[in-house]
């Protein structure tokens, strides 16, 4: 277990695809063991991780987000928010959160966010004076949104593994997302003070109308989902298939910018991303029985109950642990992994499943954006041009907001219970 355990530090080190690193890790540690007889079964275990009816809304939700992007779908969001916001202080900065918290509810996957938003925000906002590892900055983070604002593709994940309704997990990220969203906010707020940042023109009441209108259509799709969740009149897989039908609908006859020759390269990236994130948890499954074998979720589990009997300092230390997981494994394979761990102990500490999904989840995400493995931070870099290292430094304001949001989160249970409570 120590080899297989430096096999996989080293493939991470040489920034392997995750998924190779947990795939190749658990081979070789059949193979060092000798248990040749478990290489027979390895192929099932890669099966039956992927054996789940609710996997099937992360393709079907990953379409939809494709199909409102083509669409046009980013503009009109952007144009809105400038609309609303535009004419404070730092406008374009909180144009950028706010468009990121409209669009996760549409995509619900933060890298991307982060990419299809460097490509529009960090240009925009050089050209209005802001620094450009300032702006990558906002828009890296402001991406973290995706994955907490439902529909939320970890969400779902997290509701396949421990069997925690995916419709109460959408309800529980409203809040948390929103009050991510205002720390950022309030962030800016301070640095734009501070900085003596530029203005623009308020816009006119008439073009607020205008633009709510031309915006309304897109936000279709999240109402839909949402409603009918709530309503039970569909599940949330079955919603991410009528959430691509409507975003068909609005793409053709709405906005008229989704053409008949988008759909195959829609489709194809689509499939692409789908395969990627498909063959991840595959291998982070197979890695995660290897441990199991190994009983390292058991002696994990009875280190962290021999730490301390109090839920909060539990979940403290639950925190500090996944922040550093984070930090060098992708979120979708640690929360695969993890997720059997931390189970049995939420249940002996009395913390809700929901509550522990939305923390594991935030955590996760967070990752993202810290080195030395935060893809969130390297998408971010590349394509707004922005040196890493100063990418790092202008981001870490950033990070220590999403931390203090985190622990209002982790330690006010209701902020995130409320709303899937209220709605039974």
């Amino acid at each position: 277990m120590t080899i297989a355990l430096l096999i996989f530090i080293v493939l991470l080190l040489l920034q392997v695809p995750i998924a190779f690193v947990l795939g190749i890790t658990t081979i070789a540690y059949i193979l060092l063991a000798g248990n040749i007889e478990l290489m027979a079964t390895a192929p099932q275990r890669l099966y039956s991780g992927l054996e789940s009816y609710g996997l099937l809304a992360i393709p079907l939700f990953m379409l939809a987000g494709e199909l409102m992007n083509s669409g046009g779908i980013t503009k009109r969001l952007i144009n809105f928010s400038k609309s609303l916001v535009g004419h404070f202080r730092g406008g374009l900065a909180y144009v950028n959160v706010i468009a990121n918290m409209l669009l996760a509810s549409i995509i619900g996957s933060a890298t991307a966010q982060i990419a299809m938003m460097s490509r529009t925000m960090v240009p925009s906002m050089e050209k209005e004076g802001y620094s450009r590892e300032f702006s990558a900055a906002t828009t890296a983070s402001a991406g973290l949104l995706g994955p907490i604002i439902p529909p939320s593709m970890l969400f779902i994940i997290y509701g396949v593994q421990s069997g925690a309704s995916i419709g109460d997990m959408f309800m529980a990220g409203v809040f948390p997302g929103v009050l991510l969203a205002i720390t950022f906010i309030i962030l800016i707020g301070y640095t734009g003070s501070k900085q003596k940042w530029p203005t623009q023109r308020r816009a006119l009441f008439s073009e607020i109308i205008s633009s709510l209108i031309k915006v309304i259509p897109a936000l279709l799709v999240p109402v839909i989902i949402v409603v009918g969740i709530l309503s039970g009149a569909f599940t949330p897989t079955e919603s991410a298939a009528i959430a691509c039908v409507v975003a068909l609908v609005v793409g053709f006859f709405f906005y008229r910018e989704l053409k008949v020759k988008n759909l195959p390269s829609i489709f194809v990236n689509t499939a692409v991303t789908t395969a990627t994130i498909t063959m991840l948890i595959a291998m982070a499954n197979l890695f995660g029985w290897m441990l199991s074998f190994e009983r390292v979720p058991q002696n994990i589990a009875t280190w962290m109950v021999s730490l301390t009997e109090s839920p909060l300092l539990f979940l403290l230390i639950v925190n500090i642990f996944l922040l550093i997981v984070g930090m060098f494994m992708d979120g979708i394979a640690a929360l695969i992994i993890l997720v059997p761990i931390f189970a049995p102990l939420i249940a002996n500490y009395g913390i809700d499943p929901i509550h522990f999904g939305v923390i594991i989840c935030i955590n996760l995400t967070i990752g993202l954006l810290t080195p030395p493995v935060g893809a969130g931070l390297y998408i971010a870099s590349s394509l707004g041009q922005v040196k890493l290292e100063r990418l790092i430094t202008a981001i870490w304001p950033f990070l220590i907001a999403s931390l203090i949001a985190l622990l209002i989160i982790t330690y006010w249970p209701s902020l995130t219970l409320w709303l899937p409570s209220s709605m039974k």
